[in-house]
């Protein structure tokens, strides 16, 4: 479990780096306002926020789930390993399950994290830049929104939040195993760490393909009353008013940079993580002296399996 924590730590940090700025560019092109667009697409996006608010811009909200990320990936490792082990059989649907599991829990985390990284990423953006001032960082913002609104406003979102995140990471786990045993990512491959990045990448794909109409919902929420006004009134009606609005379009907004993302975050994270697994276990099989034991099985399982 201790190990699970540590490179879940590790293995979001290297993730977290590597796909904020993708995520930036995801959220403005779902909120943004579609009478008066201020971006043309994913890659216009990318010019406008290095343009004119440096590289930085791209790292906006950074904070939040920097912070959040040690007690997310401890409790998506360390849950999804133990549910495995306490569903006894490793089957394809256990993997699912306990993935699932793993991703439901770590809403209580990843919603107000969201919340705050969404609204920071919103600052000083179109109908947002009255706004500009508001919060200073990821952690004022949550405490702002806490005074204000109370336990309800720093949860705002969760239901569509959890909508999202269960079926997601029962795919996200079920993709990633069933890839490593399918390229047959032995520990003494010398193709190793290719085989675990597209392992890892496929299985991020796979994990935002499957739940994306509602991770925009899930913005349009989070980002609702920012400027002053109130346009939904919950999960159906942003539905409704987002599809009569713009169409069935609005569903895939800002899908291409998530999937730009998806892949390099998720291939980083998967691969560090276990990467970490087998360097550590093996280092603590040598310094017991069980030298014969540190090969792993034939196939690379999850990363809490080791």
């Amino acid at each position: 479990m201790a190990l699970d924590f540590l490179a879940g730590c590790v293995g979001g940090a290297a993730g977290v780096m590597v796909g904020h700025p993708f995520d930036t560019v995801k959220v403005r092109l779902q909120v943004q306002n579609i009478e008066k667009p201020l971006y043309r697409g994913t890659f216009h996006c990318f010019q406008s926020i290095i343009k004119q608010e440096s590289a930085l811009g791209l790292y906006k909200g950074i904070g939040s789930p920097m912070m959040g990320l040690t007690f997310i990936n401890a409790l998506v490792f360390g849950v999804q390993g133990n549910t495995i082990r306490a569903l006894g059989n490793d089957t394809p649907l256990n993997q699912f399950l306990a993935g699932s599991a793993a991703g439901a829990i770590q809403c209580v985390i990843c919603c107000p994290m969201e919340l705050a990284k969404t609204r920071m990423q919103l600052q000083g953006t179109g109908e947002y830049r009255l706004k500009s001032k508001n919060y200073k960082n990821s952690l004022d913002c949550l405490v702002k929104i806490y005074r204000k609104e109370g336990v309800k406003g720093i949860n705002k979102g969760m239901v569509s939040t959890f909508l999202r995140e269960t079926p997601s990471f029962g795919f996200y786990f079920l993709t990633y195993d069933y890839l490593t045993r399918y390229l047959g990512c032995e520990v003494e491959d010398s193709y190793i760490i290719p085989k675990l990045l597209l392992a890892g990448g496929m299985s991020g794909i796979v994990s935002w393909l499957s739940t994306y109409p509602v991770d925009v919902i899930k913005s349009r929420l989070q980002a609702d009353g920012v400027g002053g006004v109130m346009q939904y009134k919950g999960i159906l009606d942003c539905v409704q008013k987002s599809y009569h609005g713009e169409g069935w379009r609005v569903f895939t907004r800002g899908l291409t940079s998530t999937l730009l993302r998806a892949f390099p975050v998720n291939a980083a994270t998967f691969a560090t993580v276990t990467v970490f697994l087998m360097y550590m276990r093996s280092e603590d099989r040598q310094l017991r002296g069980d030298l014969s034991g540190c090969e792993a099985g034939p196939v690379i399982q999850q990363p809490s399996s080791f």
